[in-house]
């Protein structure tokens, strides 16, 4: 009896512990990508549970079901936020593929992005694709992870509260993804204005230039070697963005 009791009483600890480490698998980059099975993602969600458990010794009192129904519910809401709020960076670079596709022509062909099972242009694909392998070459997961556990300390279990102020927050942090997406579409906007204007002025000086039937294929030129200049840069960038996410994460966890 007494084993069942504790058992019981574990099992209790741990699924409040694992609300908030499931959203996360859910939610979050590369962890909630549908290309990772269930039961890994399950298996992995155990695995962080069982190791979390025994760093908390004090757990609240659950005197009732209805009591740990919204317990679990906050919890969930925590892991959701942590995985959201990355995944606005991730949303914002697929914004500036799309910006960058229009621009440069490649929105009339479309191909399917693997983490959405949407259609997308080709370079949207493309700029989701390489965030992804930098975020994992930076160890962005590790530190996702982490910041899990740190969340913890801050907001323990049971202690979540939806509030205005935390609605809020995860609003103006939203904002992310226009900003992203403009500030790193910003040299394929540039060259290609820059370009329009120079086959503008061409057609001027030179009427029977063929503008209408070169201008898309220069400005796929311009933009393709653009973009692969750039992608030295692209770690730095990409990594001030994941920090920038990881730190917007911790404070609006503060402020729930």
């Amino acid at each position: 009896m007494d084993l069942q009791n504790l058992l019981l009483g574990n099992l209790d600890k741990a699924s409040l512990v694992g609300a908030r480490i499931s959203m996360l698998m859910v939610f979050a980059p590369f962890f909630g990508s549908t290309a990772i099975p269930m039961p890994v993602k399950a298996g992995l969600t155990v695995a962080v549970t069982a190791v979390l458990m025994p760093v908390f010794h004090a757990f609240p009192a659950v005197p009732d079901f209805a009591s740990w129904v919204r317990i679990v519910l906050g919890e969930a809401v925590v892991g959701l936020v942590i995985g959201l709020v990355m995944n606005f960076a991730f949303e914002g670079i697929e914004m500036a593929g799309e910006i960058a596709g229009f621009q440069l022509g490649y929105s009339l062909e479309s191909s399917i992005d693997p983490t959405t099972q949407a259609a997308s242009s080709v370079f949207s694909v493309l700029y989701q694709t390489l965030s992804l392998l930098f975020f994992l070459q930076l160890g962005m997961h590790r530190w996702m992870l982490l910041s899990l556990a740190r969340s913890y300390a801050y907001l323990p279990v049971g202690a979540a509260r939806l509030s205005k102020a935390g609605v809020m927050h995860l609003m103006h942090a939203s904002g992310a993804i226009f900003s992203i997406g403009i500030e790193l579409a910003a040299p394929i906007l540039i060259a290609t204005m820059l370009t329009d204007l120079s086959l503008g002025l061409i057609n001027k000086a030179a009427p029977q230039f063929p503008v209408v039937f070169t201008s898309i294929s220069i400005k796929i030129l311009v933009g393709t070697t653009l973009v692969i200049l750039s992608l030295g840069f692209w770690p730095g960038l990409l990594g001030g963005y994941f920090e920038s996410a990881l730190a917007t994460t911790a404070r609006l966890l503060r402020a729930w």
